[in-house]
């Protein structure tokens, strides 16, 4: 009977049979021809790009070298880009042909030149670096007639400090004027004293001579009286 007929292993199926299998095995194959595109759309970047630096070199040579303003280096990556210096670079479109010279400033990133050939984007890079170089040297002007107009300050000279004269030693606020006030009070006792002194002292001394003459007297000592 039909029903009784074993039915065919899995191995023994044909290759159509496994579509899964099969969209696998063309996944990865798609995959690594996409990286392999990839790895050279990359590596093409960096070959033109390298060609535009070549071409700046000369340029980059006549600048001065005590100028800092420019750091030319190319950086790989997802979008290799040639750095001019800390705001500007070139970088390759989408269609990894066209040349795109780009500057970061306070209103946005904008697009300073755009080419697929080298020469317009070295006059567009040569004309940045021509300005920066000028401003520089506006700057550097403006600040050195800044200091010369600036007037420097005048040395001063150091004076010798003479040592303050001596001042009469004075008493103090709240002592001197009762000082002061008790002086002529002190003054007339004082000289009142001394006349009252000398009228006692001057009564006693001719009272003890006037009783000396007149027991002198009376005791016949003094000649010329009997």
């Amino acid at each position: 009977m039909a029903d009784d007929v074993p039915s065919a292993p899995a191995s023994a199926r044909p290759a159509s049979s496994r579509p899964l299998r099969e969209a696998l095995r063309r996944a990865r194959i798609e995959a690594a021809e996409r990286s392999d595109v990839v790895i050279d759309l990359r590596q093409a970047e960096i070959a033109r790009l390298e060609i535009l630096r070549d071409a700046l070199a000369p340029v980059f040579a006549d600048v001065p070298p005590e100028v800092d303003l420019f750091d030319v280096g190319l950086v790989p990556g997802d979008r290799p880009r040639l750095f001019v210096d800390m705001v500007s670079f070139v970088e390759m479109g989408r269609d990894r042909k066209v040349y795109r010279f780009l500057r970061d400033g306070r209103h946005g990133r904008s697009v300073a030149a755009e080419s697929e050939r080298v020469e317009p984007i070295v006059a567009a890079v040569t004309d940045y670096v021509a300005r920066r170089l000028v401003e520089r040297e506006r700057l550097l002007a403006q600040d050195d007639r800044e200091h010369r107009s600036s007037p420097d300050p005048a040395p001063v000279a150091a004076t010798p400090v003479a040592d303050p004269a001596p001042q009469p030693h004075a008493p103090p606020a709240d002592v001197a004027p009762a000082f002061v006030a008790e002086r002529p009070a002190r003054s007339r006792w004082v000289r009142a004293l001394a006349v009252l002194g000398a009228f006692v002292i001057g009564g006693t001394v001719g009272a003890i001579v006037v009783v000396a003459l007149m027991v002198a007297a009376a005791k016949g000592m003094l000649p010329g009286i009997g």
